[in-house]
């Protein structure tokens, strides 16, 4: 039996939003360290506001329940995704949940993401899967971030 599983997790369920804050808090929190940039706006983020967002998400739910991950996005109006936030709680760090949770984002749509330039296992992971790095930019003074995309995968031809 895996040690996760991906599904769909439901905000409006009081204890899974409540996880969802709490493990997006710490991830946010050892991003911040790494960037050496403490104003990401999810750090201060109520839970209230976190629930508000009008994203889809999804979670790689350990046996016990526990929330281990999760990934929210939007669809963006000229057909694409683009990921909102990946977060996954320091326990389960180095154990491929980043990438498990990556791997559920559609391949038919072009897909962009943003993260602090200077979070290196951030960047290594778009890196390894495929994702082409963009400009960097500056939002706020002090803030470098990395933009990266990765284009649809072609259908495969049809077999005969």
């Amino acid at each position: 039996m895996p040690l996760v599983l991906v599904r769909p997790l439901d905000l409006d369920h009081d204890p899974t939003a409540a996880a969802v804050h709490r493990v997006g808090r710490a991830a946010y929190a050892v991003e911040a360290a790494l960037i050496g940039f403490d104003g990401i706006p999810a750090l201060r983020e109520s839970l209230a506001e976190m629930r508000e967002r009008p994203l889809n998400w999804i979670g790689a739910v350990a046996r016990d329940g526990a929330v281990a991950g999760f990934l929210a996005w939007e669809d963006t109006r000229d057909g694409g995704v683009c990921v909102d936030r990946l977060c996954v709680d320091p326990a389960w760090f180095r154990r491929g949940i980043a990438s498990l949770l990556c791997a559920r984002l559609p391949a038919d749509r072009r897909v962009t993401v943003t993260t602090g330039a200077a979070n290196a296992p951030a960047v290594a992971l778009y890196e390894r899967l495929g994702f082409l790095r963009g400009e960097d930019f500056e939002p706020v003074p002090g803030l470098r971030m990395a933009s990266f995309s990765r284009r649809p995968t072609p259908p495969a031809p049809p077999t005969r």
